[in-house]
């Protein structure tokens, strides 16, 4: 019995060294030689200040219950991501966060339907895109953690008018500049070509 018991402590003694310290110090070691912006958050900074993190999407845009864009002057001058049903986890206030998640909505729920349906016919409106042009799904469906911070290169190009127009700026200069940031996929194999939202707009503020 006795015998039983010292084994079991040593055991837990061992198990809980090597699994709860040496184990977690190996793999942050590991991260922060190999990965060392991604293993600190990818914090993007603009002077001294935290603007946000290059894994996680901002709000851009919201609508109102009649599907009409409430914020829509301070954003014009930017591209936007795609819907967040978690609203990129910010709460009531900018210091209180939530979670990441989807709406849990199925295919056939109306209320999806409806939210497909406003946000596609708002980014046609503010867009001026014509109904021969299919409107990228990620522009009006959310993503399944609500914060993701890419959208396809497609989504980025048919915003390229609005947000030329709204900082008098040239088209051609905005077009290249989305070309410009344009990401491949992971190791050339992995996923779709890809715009980081954040990145983007950070280096469109840039020009002016």
């Amino acid at each position: 019995m006795l015998r039983q018991l010292r084994t079991s402590i040593a055991m837990l003694i061992v198990l809980t060294l090597v699994t709860g310290v040496l184990y977690p110090l190996t793999v942050t070691l590991a991260a922060q030689v190999a990965y060392p912006e991604s293993a600190n958050g990818s914090l993007v900074q603009r002077g001294d200040e935290v603007v946000g993190s290059t894994l996680i999407g901002q709000v851009t845009y919201t609508l109102t219950e009649d599907g009409e864009i409430a914020n829509r002057d301070a954003i014009d001058r930017y591209f936007w991501g795609r819907p967040s049903a978690v609203n990129y986890m910010l709460g009531s206030s900018a210091d209180s966060l939530g979670s990441s998640g989807a709406s849990n909505y199925g295919s056939t729920n109306a209320t999806l339907a409806h939210q497909v349906e406003q946000r596609e016919a708002a980014f046609r409106a503010a867009n001026s895109v014509p109904a021969s042009v299919a409107v990228p799904s990620e522009m009006v469906y959310a993503s399944g953690s609500g914060l993701d911070p890419h959208i396809s290169p497609e989504s980025a190009r048919l915003q390229i008018e609005r947000v030329a127009a709204a900082r008098g700026l040239e088209r051609t200069v905005v077009a290249r500049l989305v070309e410009q940031s344009v990401e491949a996929p992971q190791w050339g194999i992995f996923g779709q070509p890809r715009v980081n939202v954040l990145r983007l707009n950070l280096a469109l503020d840039q020009l002016q």
